[in-house]
């Protein structure tokens, strides 16, 4: 499983991140002083578990794990027994209190880990693509939008890009539903829309125009 750890004191993060060096199925990911700090890494990195502290500057933990709309397992790590109710009614795995044993932090994994395994499993979807002489197999959580020009498209991709001769029209039957025709030469990932008006929709940092024809279900689509 995937670990991080979210504690504002260094020797805190540090003894959670010696425990996890010692459990096998536990692999650490990243550890961060501060709730903001890990933000930007769950967007981009599959995370399973978090060992979050409650009372820390800027947000506190329970604040934090409100603000999540897709969570990731967690496991309170804090110096004060009067959350414990909270932390139920956020669903997380255990509660530790500070200092904590490593057989106490031993049975909190276990519990993680059952749940975690117990989770049905989900098969990430790919999108098979052939471009400079070889097969390339893209997440389409990885494509932000696809360009037409003529009998080619451009994948712009979340690092790079790839061309492939290809008909956008055709593209447009067969993507999934998270991908949106929003202009004769654009097609974009819904889930990578960062904003849109009623002529324009930017997509990782670039704005992109919205066709006539495209407006109504432009407009109909919700953030």
């Amino acid at each position: 499983m995937n670990c991080i750890v979210i504690d504002d004191e260094f020797p805190a993060r540090a003894i959670i991140e010696s425990y996890i060096s010692r459990i096998p199925y536990l692999t650490h990911l990243h550890s961060f002083k501060n709730p903001v700090e890990a933000l930007d890494f769950l967007k981009k990195n599959k995370v399973d578990l978090m060992f979050v502290d409650i009372q820390m500057p800027e947000l506190t933990g329970t604040e934090f794990l409100r603000s999540l709309q897709n969570k990731p397992a967690a496991i309170f790590t804090t110096a004060y027994p009067d959350y414990a109710l909270e932390g139920y009614e956020l669903d997380v795995i255990d509660y530790l209190v500070k200092p904590i044993s490593f057989e106490r932090f031993l049975t909190a994994s276990e519990k993680a880990h059952k749940r975690i395994e117990n989770l049905p499993k989900q098969t990430e979807s790919y999108w098979i693509v052939k471009a400079d002489h070889k097969t390339h197999r893209l997440r389409y959580s990885d494509i932000n939008y696809i360009e037409g020009a003529r009998e080619y498209v451009t994948y712009h991709l979340k690092e790079g890009k790839l061309m492939s001769l290809e008909a956008l029209k055709n593209l447009e039957q067969s993507l999934p539903d998270n991908f949106i025709r929003i202009h004769k030469s654009y097609i974009v990932n819904k889930d990578n829309i960062s904003s849109k008006g009623t002529q324009w929709i930017t997509v990782a940092g670039k704005e992109l125009p919205v066709g006539k024809s495209y407006r109504q279900q432009v407009r109909d689509l919700t953030l």
